[in-house]
This record gives C-alpha cells, structure tokens and sequence, in this order.
C-alpha cells in the first residue's frame, strides 16, 4: 500500500458528505479526499486507508460510529454485497435529492452551463421496475450452479435466487432457471478467466413486455453443444404459458460484450410484442431497450411537448429500434432514423411496417458521426433528436450540428458529464441557447441518472 499523503494509514474516522458519479462515498481528513465503498452522506464511519491515488486516498469502511438519518434497511437482502444496487442503503428521498444535484453540479462544474435544470421526476416505483435482466452464471469449485450480478470491480458473483428490482413475473423465475441449469449439467465458462475461453454457460438473460406480459429466454453461451436443450426449453414453454419463446446466443469472445453475433431460436420466437406511447414494438433478445418502460413512456410525452406541432422533418441519431422514432411520426412527424447496428435498423423497419408508418418513418444503417452530416444538409430538419450512448457526442457529430444549425435539438444522455461537455460545445459560441435540462430517475436504487437537455438556436443565427 502506498500511504496516503499527510496520514497514516491506519484506522481514521471522518463524516461522509457525498458520493461519487458511482455511488462510493466521498469525505475528507485534514483536506485529503477519501472514498469509502459502503458509506453513505451523513454517515460517521470508521476506516482504514488502503490506497493511495493522485488525488484521493481509499478507505476501507470498518465500523459505523453513526448513521446518516437518511440511511435504511436495504430492500434487498445481498445489497451489501451485490454491485448491482449501489444505494439500496439511502432513502428514497435522499437518493433523488443526490441525483438532482449531481445534475446541477455536473453541468455547472464541467459545462459552465446556466441553472436551468428542472426538478427531477422520480419513478413511479423503486422495485420491480426491471423489464430486462442479463445474469452473470458460473459452476463453483463443487460443481454447482451459481448465478447473480457482480461484487463491485470484481468478477465475483454475489449468489442469488431473487432480485427485488425485477419485474415481480421476472423474478419469479429465476430461482427455477437456475435449478434447471444446475442440474442440467451443462458446462459454464469462469467469469474472468480469459485463458480459459469457450466453456459453456455464460449469461442467462431475461426480457418481459411490461405491457403484454410477453417474455423471453435467452441462454449466452461460447457454443451450443448443450445437450438436451430443445427439451428442457419446451418443458419452460409449458412451466410459463407467457413465454413466447426460449433463444441461444452465442458469444465465443471473452470480454465485456454480453451478446455474440448469432442468436438461434430455440422453440417459439426470438422476440416479445410491446404496447409502447401508441404503436406496437417488436423487442429482441439483444435489443436495446429502456430498462424502465414507464419511465420511457414519459420521455415520450417529453418529446411531444418539447416538439410542439408537427412541423416538417425530424432527424434522429442513435435511433434503436425506433421507441422514440415511431411514436412521433404517428403524431405527425416525418422522421429519419440513423442507426449503426443491422440488426437493429432491420429491427425498426420491421417495427415501421408493423405499425403503417413506413412513409412517415425512414431508417438509415450507418454510423451516426459519418451520416449526420449529409442528412442534415439534405434535409434541413425542423428538430433533431440525439440518444447517443454513455460515451456522448463524437465529435463529428458535434461539428455537424454547429456547422448546419437546426433550429432545435433535443438531447437524451445517460451521462451527466459526457451531457455537460456537449451542452458546452454546442453552446459557446452563442447560437444555440440551453432551455432546459430534465433528470428522469431511470435507475432507482443505482447512482445513474437520465437527462433530457432542450437546446434552441437563438432566432437571430437562425439560417
């Protein structure tokens, strides 16, 4: 251990006052920042310093001296555990307060932006509100089947059997799944070890239409010699009268890519049906889709509002299957989609024809950064709707924008940094003027926080 600057590196005690981006709690001793994995803001805690960065030193959390009155009893059992959940610890209440001004300071400190950040729209619920779930299995040194989310920064699996975020008809059948798999007998790759590719089981994945109630199985695994499989999926099929269909991908590749290129239908099919804002969507095993689809649902009748009349084209970057895409060409706008992923783009056109809106709604294959531009150009859009992924912007992208000026753009991030420092370059040189941001609570329970930035260009740079 190299010790900490201006302490000793023994037991410490200090007061908890924050949280970092990822949910670890920040104090400080004599001026010198500490993290302590497991604190809580407002909590009196006992430590040991264990590392030492550049600019802060790690503690390690050894006794609470005193809680913080917005510390509770976890709803989760394994939530000290598991890094699945980083604050079932904070109060509801208290977490939100955190994320909003987590906000607000994120973009004040990192995009010198004005406050214009409304107050945070809480979830409707903080359990059971997971529509997906990827779960992470291994066989332990005896054999048997264990599977669950990760310790934090580790590739340990936290055992499981439940998961109360899940939606309730989800978690019901995980601890079935898993018994199946264990006495299936099966192969199971070690999490981690990348010298040893090309085992078995990787993940099991879970997918339910909150709407429908339709629901997917979907089995990673580094191949598909896994005997006995069609079987035991049509002996699910009868167990879950919901369960539209059981599918394998396969993902030989280590790394941190759960789905592999190729995903095989088992028994049923490969996709749930969802009611979403007005149209209907078809919802792979691999589809990105927003893990809390009420809250999405709400960023939908955002849109709309920020949108106002239908008035002309409405370019989409980073547009997935089309949730948000379709919706508001069946309000009336004519919307192009760029998308990078085939299958995705397939997906959406699929979805487009599904619904009648494939005059209204046009999706292009290719990579957001490199198409932009020309669509901008062709098109000279009314709005332009960016959902990029937690990286932000590229810079082409960026450079597009500032170089055609459409009149509005409308910014959906799941990063509060990346967001500030692309609300900063459209920002400063003056044409385009931040009206709002809107933090939406996607993610109870986790440090994560959703915005959605509304950006206007001041009539008189107007082209």
């Amino acid at each position: 251990m190299q010790q900490a600057q201006g302490l000793d590196g023994g037991l410490q005690i200090l007061t908890v006052n924050d949280l970092t981006r990822e949910g670890i709690g920040v104090g400080r001793i004599n001026g010198q920042v500490i993290l302590v994995d497991g604190a809580l803001p407002g909590d009196r805690v006992e430590v040991r310093l264990v590392h030492q960065a550049k600019r802060h030193a790690v503690g390690k959390l050894v006794r609470l001296i005193q809680a913080s009155p917005d510390r509770r009893k976890p709803p989760c059992i394994l939530a000290d555990h598991c890094g699945g959940c980083t604050l079932q610890g904070l109060e509801a209440r208290a977490q939100q307060h955190w994320k909003q001004q987590l906000v607000v300071e994120t973009l004040q400190r990192i995009g010198q932006l004005p406050p214009v950040v409304r107050p945070l729209l809480a979830a409707p619920e903080e359990l059971a509100y997971r529509n997906r779930a990827v779960i992470p299995l291994e066989r332990d040194p005896r054999g048997t089947l264990r599977a669950g989310y990760y310790r934090r920064g580790s590739h340990q699996i936290v055992n499981m059997n439940r998961c109360p975020i899940l939606d309730p008809r989800l978690d019901a059948m995980v601890a079935p799944l898993k018994a199946d798999l264990d006495g299936s007998g099966w192969p199971v790759d070690r999490h981690g070890a990348a010298d040893t590719p090309g085992l078995g089981l990787r993940h099991l994945g879970l997918r339910i239409g909150r709407r429908s109630g339709e629901r997917l199985i979907t089995l990673i695994a580094s191949h598909g010699d896994l005997p006995g499989l069609a079987s035991t999926a049509e002996r699910w099929m009868a167990r879950w009268p919901e369960l539209v269909g059981v599918s394998l991908n396969l993902q030989p590749q280590q790394g941190n890519r759960l789905f592999g290129p190729e995903t095989i239908s088992i028994v049923g099919r490969g996709w749930i049906l969802e009611p979403f804002c007005g149209v209907e969507l078809q919802i792979g095993a691999e589809t990105f889709f927003q893990v809390y689809s009420e809250q999405a649902e709400r960023v939908t009748a955002l849109l709309m509002d920020s949108l106002g009349h239908p008035s002309g084209i409405l370019l989409e970057g980073y547009c997935g299957i089309g949730t948000f895409s379709l919706p508001l060409a069946k309000a009336g706008w004519q919307v192009h989609g760029i998308e990078q992923h085939p299958s995705t783009v397939a997906l959406a056109r699929a979805n487009a024809q599904r619904n009648g809106l494939e005059q209204r709604c046009i999706f292009h294959e290719g990579d957001v950064g490199l198409h932009l531009e020309e669509a901008l150009s062709q098109n000279r859009p009314g709005a332009v709707l960016l959902d990029p992924p937690r990286k932000g912007l590229q810079e082409a992208v960026l450079a597009s924008l500032l170089a055609h000026r459409p009149p509005l753009i409308l910014y959906l991030s799941c990063d509060p940094a990346t967001l500030a420092r692309d609300l900063r370059a459209l920002c400063s040189d003056g044409s385009y003027r931040l009206e709002s941001v809107q933090p939406l609570d996607f993610f109870p329970n986790t440090s994560h926080v959703e915005c959605l930035a509304v950006v206007r260009l001041r009539a008189m740079e107007r082209p």
